[in-house]
């Protein structure tokens, strides 16, 4: 079966032959998954080998995104690269504008050509209508639901076909917003495959947009309609709405014009032309009744005429048995046929719908209870076979149209004004649940199929939208499940159709019945799609909101792919707005250990950023920024390039410090003078010897390296100083050396010693006393001067040097 074709032979059975059962629409895939994402709805995380319904991904330019629709983790989203820009959108021509309006009209129903009742009474509206419109005015046409504005609205455009540059755009503002008008505007003008423009764009390419504009079915007013205005101030508008919308402003340049009922003449010349002949006595009397009932409204007489035919058909029958029985029968023992089947009352026909569906096929009263069930909109006919379960259903639609109670709307058809109602009362709506079921399964498994473009399941959206808001609540088994499922195989093709009003509509309801279905992982993919959305639009606080709930509960069902698109997602909201992910978010991942908090020692200077925040560089996460001592860093921002700048810097600053450091220390000579634990300021138990330390006491900072020497020379030929004998080093040091000739040079052939015995001086790692002259330092000392004062003796214990006057040899 295709479900795009529209020939009545080919929907439904999928060859099984015109007495099987009706599809059991297959609510599922064939194929399952069993990953996280995938809950119990058996959507598949990618397709299997032998798969009929590939995963479909769908790329899409907006604004400066680029959109990739993905239906298996979610919709991916970046900024649009230079090369992926599209060009300027290209007009139709006129062929193509034309040939795009007849595709936009309703089929034909099935079965006898119905041909159209002229306009009776409406001819001096319909001049009025094209001369304002050819000054360029926009006018509201304002009339009761029935009065006949769809017909006047046809045959106006008709007179106003070659006014406009761009020509007559055909819109239906049936539960459409000012921003989808604009939208469906800027789709009927202009060719962009691929491209949907975001409003900055959307509202320059509509202002230059010179059409005339027929809407039909407003359901706004007030300032959303000047709006509407004010950015089309080429096109001249023509407006119908109901008394109940909402007027224009006060101010607004709308000409309103007022659509009554018909005169009791044309309501009987009407009501002959629908039944096809003159009419008896008797109905011109119910024909005077029925127009002051119903004030005039053309709907209400050509729906009698249709009554009146349904009763002639019955006479014609009637007649045919009542002669039969005549045949058999003596003098006047036949029943009368008019008898059997008299006019229909005045209430019967003031309200018309239950008497005429009792006289329909089982098909069509079939597709009512479908009708009523789905609020007022009718499956499309190729549907219709497989929702009832009859190859030649499509014909009911035929029947539907030719009684009067269903009327085109925009792209489809919908229950006229007020048999919805009647319908209800007559007890169509007690299968309304069973029936939303059905065609919600329908629908699930037909947008999934491989032949659905996603245009053609966007223009179905309002009946996937009235199935799911029957079945949201859930009040019967199962319907939460079929919510789900429809809205996950849905959303993606509306957008991938550009209807993202009806996308955003379908993803709120899917995330509702998720919710209470306790589906964790579908109604994580709809907060990302809702996220993703709010993205595109400009929300970046909603948006922000829903990817965060998103990437919670991905991250608890721990789906990874659907984690990392989300946190994609976030980071792109992040950088737009010029703040941070929040601080419950981890920042690293989880397979990539974290750099210690110290990663450098405290003895070698960090150049210009401290350990930690070297960490955060590297994890592309910007602090919030901090100060630390008297110098502040704050690292903001989220560009990849920066990170990756600033990361590289820093690496390469860290690294060559180290190296250089390494390159020093490996021409020393091993010591225990300073550890990675500990500063230079502090010595080990078994530290140097008194020899080794310099001449000026011990200092705090960081010590010089001695200068290499294998022959006790300095590095400037003159030999080193020894210990002047003024102090002696300590025993309990002495004694936990562990080899006191790593320490000093070796500038003599045995280590120096002191006769002086020991004194109460304090450990070398102690503070010089202060002295009344403040020493002398240099920022670059001299080898010599370096390497002399490393083989120094250690100072007296009064805080005064005495520099030794001999040299050992």
């Amino acid at each position: 079966m295709d479900p795009t074709s529209r020939e009545p032979e080919e929907h439904g059975q999928d060859g099984r032959g015109p007495d099987a059962a009706p599809p059991a629409h297959p609510a599922r895939p064939p194929h399952r998954d069993s990953s996280p994402n995938s809950a119990s709805r058996g959507y598949p995380s990618a397709p299997e080998f032998g798969s009929a319904a590939p995963v479909r991904t769908v790329e899409l330019t907006s604004g400066d995104y680029l959109l990739t629709v993905n239906p298996v983790d979610g919709s991916e989203i970046e900024p649009c690269p230079p090369g992926r820009r599209p060009a300027s959108p290209q007009r139709y021509t006129a062929d193509e504008r034309a040939a795009r309006g007849s595709a936009a009209v309703p089929p034909p129903p099935p079965g006898p050509a119905r041909v159209r009742p002229p306009l009776l009474e409406r001819q001096e509206v319909r001049e009025r209508l094209a001369r304002l419109l050819a000054r360029g005015r926009s006018v509201r046409l304002t009339g009761p639901a029935g009065s006949g504005r769809t017909a006047l609205l046809d045959a106006v455009a008709e007179d106003c076909a070659d006014l406009a540059p761009d020509g007559v755009v055909r819109l239906s503002g049936h539960r459409r917003t000012p921003a989808e008008i604009l939208h469906e505007l800027y789709a009927a003008v202009y060719a962009s495959p691929g491209h949907r423009p975001d409003e900055a764009q959307l509202r320059g390419h509509v202002h230059e947009i010179g059409a005339v504009v027929v809407l039909d079915d407003l359901e706004f007013g007030g300032s959303a309609l000047q709006d509407l205005l004010d950015a089309t101030p080429e096109c001249a508008f023509l407006l119908a709405a109901t008394p109940e919308v909402t007027p224009p402003p006060a101010d607004s340049p709308l000409e309103e014009v007022f659509l009554g009922g018909l005169e009791r003449a044309a309501g009987l010349k009407l009501l002959e032309l629908a039944t096809g002949r003159p009419l008896s006595d008797e109905e011109e009397a119910l024909a005077g009744d029925l127009w002051f009932e119903s004030e005039g409204l053309p709907l209400r007489f050509m729906q009698a005429g249709a009554l009146l035919r349904q009763r002639d058909h019955l006479l014609a029958e009637a007649a045919e048995l009542a002669g039969a029985e005549l045949a058999g029968a003596e003098g006047d023992s036949a029943s009368d046929p008019a008898a059997a089947v008299p006019l229909p009352s005045l209430a019967e026909a003031a309200a018309p719908a239950a008497l005429l569906a009792s006289r329909l096929s089982e098909s069509a009263r079939t597709t009512l209870e479908f009708a009523v069930a789905l609020d007022g909109e009718v499956p499309h006919q190729a549907h219709l076979p497989a929702l009832v379960g009859d190859t030649h259903a499509d014909a009911a639609l035929g029947e539907l149209a030719a009684a009067g109670l269903v009327g085109p709307t925009g792209g489809r058809y919908r229950l006229a004004a007020g048999v919805l109602t009647q319908l209800e009362a007559a007890g169509y709506a007690a299968a309304a649940p069973a029936r939303a079921h059905a065609a919600a399964q329908h629908y699930a498994w037909w947008a999934g199929h491989p032949s659905v473009t996603a245009e053609r399941a966007s223009a179905e959206s309002d009946a996937l939208l009235a199935a799911l808001a029957v079945l949201v609540p859930g009040t019967e088994p199962g319907h939460l499940g079929s919510a789900v499922l429809l809205a996950r195989t849905a959303a993606p093709a509306l957008a991938a159709g550009r209807a993202w009003g009806a996308w955003e509509r379908v993803l709120r309801a899917g995330q509702e019945a998720a919710r209470l279905a306790g589906e964790v992982a579908e109604e994580a993919y709809f907060h990302h799609e809702l996220g993703v959305l709010a993205l595109l639009g400009g929300r970046l606080d909603r948006a922000r909101s829903e990817l965060e709930a998103s990437i919670a509960m991905r991250g608890a069902l721990a789906d990874k792919r659907g984690t990392v698109a989300g946190r994609r997602a976030l980071a792109l909201v992040s950088d737009r707005d010029g703040t941070t992910p929040p601080a419950g978010l981890p920042v690293t991942r989880s397979e990539e250990p974290a750099t210690p908090a110290r990663a450098v020692p405290a003895a070698l200077p960090s150049p210009g950023f401290e350990p930690d925040e070297i960490q955060t560089v590297l994890s592309r996460t910007a602090p919030e920024p901090r100060e630390e001592g008297p110098r502040k860093v704050a690292v903001t921002g989220t560009r990849r390039n920066l990170a990756a700048a600033g990361a590289g810097a820093l690496l390469a600053a860290v690294l060559g410090t180290v190296v250089t450091l390494g390159a020093i220390s490996d021409d020393e000579q091993p010591a225990d003078s300073v550890r990675p634990d500990r500063t230079t300021g502090q010595q080990d138990e078994g530290g140097l010897p008194d020899d080794a330390l310099p001449s000026d006491g011990p200092s705090s900072g960081p010590a010089a390296p001695p200068a290499p020497s294998s022959s006790g020379e300095s590095s400037s030929g003159a030999p080193s100083e020894g210990p002047s004998g003024s102090g002696s080093p300590d025993p309990s040091e002495s004694a936990s050396e562990d080899d006191p000739t790593t320490s000093a040079p070796p500038s003599s052939s045995k280590p120096p010693t002191s006769s002086k015995p020991p004194t109460s001086s304090k450990p070398p790692t102690s503070s010089k006393p202060p002295t009344s002259e403040p020493p002398e330092t240099s920022p670059t000392p001299d080898p010599t001067e370096t390497a002399s004062s490393s083989a120094a003796g250690p100072p007296p214990s009064t805080g005064t040097t005495s520099p030794s006057g001999s040299s050992t040899a």
